[in-house]
């Protein structure tokens, strides 16, 4: 690939990380209002409100992951091609931090969502 296709390959993956980050998001937000209310609500409910959470944490993270992961690829590939255009580089510089995305903000999905099942359950 040349650099500029891989560049609009970063590019459209660090939009697919922004994108993927909004549904989760909004949810959890909703979730923060929601859960003096739910919590009242039966079990079964409660559950149900949990398990949906669950499902699009995962699913959002899932989305954030490859998309992270295939920004570093196209990265790596970039970092080998010859040349260095500023643009290149500060892409180039950017890689480590895909790595939040893909481990940090699962890790704090996780946390979110422990203290949402506690508002739920105690």
């Amino acid at each position: 690939m040349t650099e500029q296709e891989l560049i609009q390959d970063f590019n459209k993956n660090r939009l697919h990380v922004i994108l993927a980050q909004l549904a989760p998001t909004a949810l959890l937000a909703f979730a923060a209002f929601a859960t003096p209310e739910i919590a009242t609500y039966s079990n079964y409910l409660k559950a149900a409100f949990a398990l949906i959470l669950l499902a699009s944490g995962i699913l959002g993270a899932l989305a954030e992951y490859s998309a992270a992961s295939q920004a570093q690829a196209a990265i790596d590939d970039l970092r080998v091609l010859p040349g260095k255009s500023a643009l290149r580089s500060r892409i180039i510089s950017f890689r480590p931090w895909l790595d939040v995305i893909k481990f940090v903000t699962p890790t704090i999905f996780i946390a979110i969502f422990a203290t949402i099942l506690l508002g739920l359950y105690y």
